[in-house]
């Protein structure tokens, strides 16, 4: 991601649109896109500021993190209740839709793991056990 234009480009690109230049004319007299000059002076004209805007983060989660205790506290109830089947009891009893993926990240975010060990360590793969390959001893005879 770039780095935001100086504060002082931003101060010149939007005295140069004040003068009576067009967005594309000062852009292209400061060397910076035609839509970073239209997207500053329309954002000063709106707010009278010239910071720029929050760059990256999570902007959405605040959401689903309302019903973080609620989740939480479902899984520690019911074991076995999978991430899609929280997603839909949240549209089921709130009317609020989240993909699996969101609940995924906020389980994760609360530090909340999702393994379910005991199954897994009963399964093996077959291949990796000793004494069960069948070219075990072949080499060399006819």
């Amino acid at each position: 991601m770039t780095k935001p234009l100086s504060s002082d480009l931003r101060e010149r690109l939007v005295a140069a649109v004040e003068d009576g230049m067009s967005c594309r004319e000062a852009a292209e007299q400061y060397g910076v896109a035609p839509s970073s000059a239209v997207k500053i002076v329309g954002g000063w004209r709106k707010t009278g500021s010239l910071e720029p805007r929050p760059q990256g983060g999570d902007r959405r989660s605040g959401r689903i993190e309302a019903f973080a205790a609620e989740i939480i506290g479902w899984i520690r109830v019911e074991v076995d209740l999978t991430i899609a089947e929280i997603a839909a009891r949240l549209i089921e009893r709130y009317g609020e839709r989240f993909s699996p993926s969101a609940v995924w990240r906020l389980l994760g975010r609360h530090d909340e793991t999702y393994k379910k060990k005991f199954v897994r360590q009963r399964a093996g793969a077959p291949r990796h056990r000793r004494g069960t390959s069948p070219m075990v001893g072949t080499a060399g005879k006819s």
